[in-house]
């Protein structure tokens, strides 16, 4: 799927990172990779991400990153209470004696990763990735999001991608692995459309977490979620309580309806994971939010808030056929 050609407004100062819809901390700038090349051809990104992986497996990271996230899907996936099964099945693939061997590595692959009969109803987006084909740190991630994607039993096309400063390899790159690349900059405002989605959101702004919620804000949607990004109780930490009230009002709201465990942290992937939470919302937390929670819905304004680490559509400017029918 080609990339979305309309201009975007960057808002807010750029500081370092890989995106910029990503916090600063642990970010590279993603003019050069590491490896000092301005830009990789599809066949180098993709051999980087087969290593990344393999270095991913075995890490003591990535067994216990997997243990936090089997906790918290073994409770959101007795809530939502599957008819059939199927989310049953894909959690009983949260194993943890992965190995970089158990499969062997084919174009566009990564090592651990097996084909999956059927269909799960799990869906997955990610939103923010970054610049992976420069950027270890968004390569890192990418490689998470692929390997968490295998162990749910989630097929790749039920996975949607998208970060405004993909680069035209980049987005070759996913197309070749299988994900869905969306094609318009939605800043987060995605509804689940009454299916269980888990979105994957590394290091993202604080108003894209702000608008996913805006976007589901209802028991049942909310119920049916599970988020993988920055800490919510960090941010609570982090910013004045007048400034999430403000400009962060939806995830001020929710923080009393929420379970949440931090990934673990390790040295090795101190830069890549540090302050990433799994998110969670029990029903019956959801159903004790006082009543004029939900009655205010008014879509989030920005306008007056500063460093705001997203980019934005930038209006579109009135056509020839909009301006005649005036």
């Amino acid at each position: 799927m080609a990339a979305a050609s309309e201009p975007w407004q960057a808002v807010g100062p750029r500081r370092r990172r890989c995106s910029a819809a990503r916090r600063p901390r642990g970010r590279e700038a993603p003019a050069r990779g590491p490896e000092g090349e301005p830009q990789a051809d599809c066949g180098v990104v993709l051999r980087r991400i087969r290593e990344a992986g393999e270095d991913l497996l075995l890490s003591d990271f990535w067994s216990l990153a997997l243990e936090t996230i089997n906790g918290c899907l073994t409770k959101h996936l007795e809530q939502l209470k599957a008819s059939e099964g199927t989310l049953s099945e894909a959690l009983g693939n949260l194993h943890l004696d992965s190995s970089p061997d158990e499969a062997a590595v084919t174009p566009g692959s990564i090592p651990g990763e097996t084909p999956v009969p059927g269909i799960c109803r799990l869906k997955c987006v990610c939103y923010g990735i970054g610049n992976f084909a420069t950027c270890v740190i968004a390569r890192h991630q990418l490689t998470f999001l692929l390997l968490f994607l295998e162990k749910c039993q989630i097929p790749r096309r039920h996975c949607w991608v998208y970060d405004p400063l993909f680069s035209q390899t980049e987005i070759t790159v996913l197309n070749m692995l299988g994900v869905t690349v969306l094609s318009e900059n939605e800043e987060g405002r995605r509804s689940i459309g009454g299916e269980p989605t888990v979105f994957y959101m590394p290091h993202c702004g604080t108003a894209l977490y702000n608008n996913l919620l805006w976007g589901n804000w209802s028991v049942d949607a909310l119920a049916k979620m599970l988020i993988i990004g920055n800490s919510f109780r960090g941010l609570e930490e982090r910013l004045p309580a007048r400034i999430l009230q403000k400009n962060y009002c939806y995830i001020a709201k929710i923080l009393e309806a929420l379970e949440e465990l931090k990934l673990p942290e390790t040295s090795q992937y101190t830069d890549i994971f540090n302050d990433t939470s799994v998110h969670w919302f029990p029903i019956r937390k959801l159903q004790q939010l006082p009543p004029d929670a939900w009655a205010f819905w008014e879509e989030p304004d920005y306008r007056d808030c500063e460093g705001l680490e997203i980019i934005r559509n930038k209006p579109r400017a009135p056509s020839a056929a909009d301006l005649s029918s005036l």
